[in-house]
């Protein structure tokens, strides 16, 4: 054999061993992002940024489901939760048993699913600019996340700095 069919056939292992490993690694990741529970948004017709909220969970691996519902529906849908009307915002969302209010960030939603608190949900109130889905170039307002009860109490949950 000579020297240069020994390295055609390790370049040739190489890329075998390569392809190989990739093809291994591939059912797991698909499985990761099939393993997140789905996001059903609920919001009334021709709010743009609870589209663009859905996107972000999209991009995080949630198969996300919009519906579009009456604005007495949708209030209906947040007092049941536990919302008081302070707490609110424009879109609410389900996730495996949680209410998720307006547009909370995907790392503490994350955060909830794994710790699993006894609540409702999350909720960050309004609309506050820079949030996912409102976003207005690279500055952000600070707000805070709060986790929620049935019985309408809260606590702060994470809070997120302004920037300018």
């Amino acid at each position: 054999m000579t020297s240069q069919s020994i390295r055609t056939t390790r370049r040739e292992l190489l890329a075998a061993l390569v392809a190989f490993g990739a093809a291994g690694a591939m059912p797991s990741a698909a499985r990761a992002a099939s393993a997140r529970p789905a996001v059903e948004i609920y919001r009334t017709s021709g709010c743009s940024c609870c589209l663009l909220w859905a996107k972000h969970l999209d991009r995080a691996g949630f198969k996300t489901k919009t519906t579009d519902l009456a604005m007495s529906q949708l209030m209906r849908m947040k007092l049941d939760a536990g919302l008081k009307p302070e707490m609110s915002s424009c879109h609410t969302a389900k996730v495996a048993g949680y209410t998720i209010e307006g547009h909370v960030p995907i790392r503490e939603i994350e955060r909830l699913l794994q710790e699993k608190p006894d609540a409702s949900g999350l909720t960050v109130p309004g609309m506050p600019m820079g949030s996912p889905g409102m976003e207005s170039g690279n500055r952000r307002a600070a707000y805070d996340v709060f986790l929620f009860r049935k019985d309408g109490t809260s606590e702060l949950y994470a809070s997120y700095t302004a920037i300018n």
